[in-house]
């Protein structure tokens, strides 16, 4: 298929043509709804397929889900590992963003047509992958972003990937659809554990419960884990947003004794204020 002029003068997409040829790609024929077609951005090489794992996770991501991808990513890409990901705000972008920053090469699977438009920050990180010697990846010429169609892209994020690390999820979230993906096609599947409190660790926590998925422990996650799940404060305004009065009454302590600790969290960007209330900061 010749290239096709997108939505900026730097795009032209492309079809991988008999993508079922592509010994790298055969991977994907182990899915029992196989994609008729595969469309591209980017500097097509088959080697880029070759030693896959996908990061993905919560559109929520915390502070903590945030440190983790640091960590993780890079560790990955010392391996000459692609990193693949769904693109879509939060965990996603931001372990395509670490990825690239980092020296690495990431997949971008969309889960709408590879011609719609992008803008703001999607169109940066897509310019900055390309750059890096990355992919954008769309079974579809031409479609709309859908229910449906996130569910159906996540099949090929599992199915391109050698192992699935799933960084944060709450209970329904649809990094959950792709471990199970990655599970029916006999993937590797690794959760990181997070604190009984926060809702974005609910689904990894039940997938590690569960004896679903190996636990993914890297020492700077414990360090990490370590620091949310001993202090009390962050537990409590993970369930909801007070007000320091709110805080310290919950706390049992005078407010003077927490008003040095909340600068420190506002600081970090562990939490934000609004209103007068405090809130565990969910990065987007």
């Amino acid at each position: 298929m010749a290239s096709q002029k997108c939505y900026d003068k730097y795009v032209e997409y492309q079809e991988i043509d008999n993508w079922e040829k592509v010994s790298e790609l055969k991977k994907l024929l182990d899915l029992s709804t196989k994609p008729k077609h595969l469309y591209y951005i980017g500097n097509l090489d088959p080697q880029i397929f070759k030693h896959c794992a996908a990061i993905v996770g919560s559109r929520k991501m915390t502070s903590y889900g945030q440190t983790v991808v640091e960590k993780m990513a890079p560790r990955l890409i010392s391996q000459n590992i692609t990193i693949v990901s769904g693109f879509m705000y939060g965990v996603d972008q931001y372990a395509h963003r670490v990825c690239v920053e980092s020296g690495g090469k990431t997949i971008a699977v969309f889960g709408w047509g590879i011609n719609t438009k992008l803008t703001g920050n999607d169109l940066k990180l897509a310019k900055d992958i390309i750059a890096s010697g990355g992919l954008l990846l769309s079974e579809w010429e031409e479609q709309k972003a859908s229910h449906w169609t996130f569910p159906v892209r996540n099949r090929i994020v599992a199915a391109l990937s050698d192992a699935v690390y799933v960084v944060e999820a709450a209970l329904h979230s649809g990094s959950l659809i792709t471990a199970r993906l990655a599970l029916k096609l006999k993937k590797e599947l690794f959760a990181v554990p997070g604190p009984i409190t926060s809702r974005t660790s609910f689904g990894t926590n039940k997938l590690i419960a569960d004896g679903k998925a190996k636990v993914w422990l890297g020492q700077d996650a414990i360090n990490i884990l370590q620091s949310v799940i001993d202090d009390p404060m962050l537990q409590i305004l993970d369930n909801e947003a007070l007000s320091a009065d709110e805080l310290a009454l919950k706390l049992n302590v005078p407010i003077s004794k927490i008003g040095a600790k909340l600068s420190m969290f506002l600081l970090s960007g562990q939490l934000n204020e609004k209103g007068g209330k405090y809130y565990i900061n969910y990065v987007s």
